[in-house]
């Protein structure tokens, strides 16, 4: 059964699973400073790191935000051990089922082949995509604006909530 727990760095144990799957499933430019994640982890009320377990096993991560009327999966992933074991399809319906609120999270442009099937697995699990212009700014100093796309459940609309869901995201998580 999938399980969420939320950690905080004095999880040690827990909290090094959750950044080394990060630092492995992540290019740089996309996860911020880990110091500046652990200050967040520990300290922001809206911001949730958690771990994803499979009855008592760790499987995954995934760290979300709780705005007013959305929130935001910042970072998702499954041990490379654990994929293809449906354990996506499980969070997702997980995750779902615990927030009581549209959910936003951020997906590559579908141009490369795995951006794709990555759009379409959260298509096949309610996701929409919004094809709007949008930039993901970067964590880091010295790295440039990814361009991506946004991908909402639940009753969020691209004419009307997409500039208010930007920025929040932006503000909140981005700090611009």
């Amino acid at each position: 059964m999938i399980r969420f727990q939320i950690i905080k760095t004095s999880d040690a144990d827990l909290y090094q699973f959750m950044e080394q799957l990060l630092t492995a499933s992540f290019p740089e430019d996309e996860y911020r400073d880990l110091e500046e994640l652990r200050k967040y982890t520990d300290t922001l009320p809206h911001f949730y790191n958690n771990i994803v377990f499979e009855d008592e096993k760790p499987i995954g991560i995934l760290t979300y935000w709780d705005f007013d009327n959305f929130s935001y999966v910042e970072h998702f992933a499954i041990d490379p051990n654990q994929r293809n074991g449906g354990y996506g399809q499980k969070v997702l319906e997980h995750l779902k089922g615990l927030i009581n609120q549209p959910i936003v999270l951020e997906v590559e442009l579908p141009e490369e082949e795995m951006a794709k099937r990555r759009v379409n697995f959260y298509k096949r699990h309610g996701y929409n995509l919004w094809e709007k212009e949008y930039f993901q700014p970067s964590y880091k100093t010295g790295y440039n604006p990814l361009p991506m796309y946004l991908m909402v459940n639940g009753e969020l609309n691209i004419d009307s909530d997409f500039e208010e869901v930007k920025k929040k995201i932006h503000t909140h998580v981005y700090g611009i």
